[in-house]
């Protein structure tokens, strides 16, 4: 494969990691956050621009970016968990523009609207975002198995009965949000080691959406179907650049044709693509074997 081909498998299995993210909260908990990408912000700005100024290693950075990233979501979520899931997801979203101007007015550290480009070049990239989407997705799966997702899953289902049964539905969304938040603050380290510039452009509440509508696309209770969605509607876009409409590259529509894909899923798939079936090596086993029955018949 070429370099823009990897490339563009870096990006949707970047996309990947977002969406997971975006699934732990919405998914799991049932809550709306709509300033996943002001996560990513913080993580990234931090990672790099700490390993610039001071000559930290990019890991030590990394985890001090993603730390940072989890503290900020843990003083966003303690005051506005206690309200309404709409209310959440209100401020959620003006959290993410203030993340985005607060760049923007720190010029003399992040370069501004002309984006951060000292990052330093990572040579095994590709397989550090593959490795790395590879661990996501097991420990998101391992998440939602353990008692821990169950929990979360009742909490989703009925917050009351969920009290009733003795659950700390207030420390539980807390818990949950942190945790889906590095996720996305892992993403966005990723995304300036494979681009090496950041910019708040390209953080913006456009990718929180875009992140969203992956998840509902996919299946809103399908890690597999999200995983999927992430990767695939993210590839789409990029095939679509050289098709053009009115003189226009079909990859400048991407919002909108996201938007029609939802339309149809809502109205046809509520659930989504995929709903709340996950693929596993048994099911595809499954599969197999009946094309075997029927392929011998």
């Amino acid at each position: 494969m070429n370099n823009y081909q990897l490339g563009l498998i870096m990006n949707s299995c970047i996309s990947v990691i977002g969406v997971v993210g975006v699934f732990i909260i919405t998914s799991l908990a049932g809550m709306f956050s709509l300033g996943q990408a002001a996560f990513m912000t913080i993580s990234a700005y931090f990672t790099f621009i700490l390993a610039k100024t001071l000559g930290l290693p990019i890991l030590l950075t990394a985890v001090m970016g993603i730390a940072a990233s989890a503290l900020c979501a843990y003083i966003i979520a303690v005051p506005t968990l206690k309200l309404r899931k709409d209310y959440f997801a209100l401020i959620t979203m003006g959290f993410g523009e203030m993340m985005s101007s607060i760049v923007i007015m720190l010029e003399k550290y992040t370069n501004g609207s002309i984006g951060y480009s000292r990052i330093p070049k990572v040579k095994p990239v590709f397989w550090i975002i593959i490795g790395l989407t590879a661990f996501v997705i097991f420990f998101a799966w391992s998440l939602k198995r353990s008692r821990f997702g169950r929990m979360c899953i009742a909490l989703k289902t009925d917050e009351t009965a969920a009290k009733s049964f003795g659950v700390d539905v207030y420390r539980l969304k807390i818990r949950i949000f942190v945790i889906g938040s590095c996720i996305s603050a892992l993403a966005g380290i990723l995304y300036g080691l494979k681009n090496r510039v950041i910019t708040p452009d390209g953080f913006s509440w456009n990718l929180s959406a875009e992140m969203q509508i992956f998840l509902f696309f996919g299946g809103t209770n399908s890690l597999t179907g999200a995983a999927i969605a992430g990767f695939m509607l993210k590839l789409i876009p990029e095939t679509l650049r050289t098709v053009k409409l009115f003189g226009v590259s079909l990859q400048e529509f991407r919002t909108v044709i996201y938007c029609i894909l939802i339309l149809l899923v809502i109205n046809f798939r509520p659930n989504g693509m995929l709903g709340e079936k996950e693929f596993s090596i048994r099911t595809l086993a499954g599969l197999f074997r009946r094309k075997e029955a029927r392929n011998g018949k």
